[in-house]
């Protein structure tokens, strides 16, 4: 995001964990959810209503909200895909 000159506007620490709420507010708030975990990428269109099907990839193992996390917009990503973060930010 430096490389870009991407500025967030809101930096949540490791410490304080997001879970299955967080996600599902995340997730209404949001049109798109694009979900990267390794080299899979699945993309949701949310709006108004959170599947349990959405929050449920947005989760980890652990049952919080995967790292890293941006909003763009309408957009979410969630989890580290680099093509999904080069469509959404360039």
């Amino acid at each position: 995001m430096d490389a870009h000159g991407v500025v967030p506007r809101e930096t949540i620490p490791a410490s304080r964990k997001l879970g299955k709420s967080d996600a599902a507010k995340l997730a209404r708030a949001a049109k798109k959810v694009i979900v990267g975990k390794g080299s899979s990428l699945k993309t949701f269109t949310a709006g108004g209503k959170a599947p349990a099907e959405v929050v449920q990839a947005m989760l980890g193992p652990t049952g919080n909200l995967r790292a890293p996390c941006i909003r763009v917009g309408q957009t979410v990503i969630v989890g580290f895909n680099q093509e999904a973060y080069e469509s959404v930010l360039l």
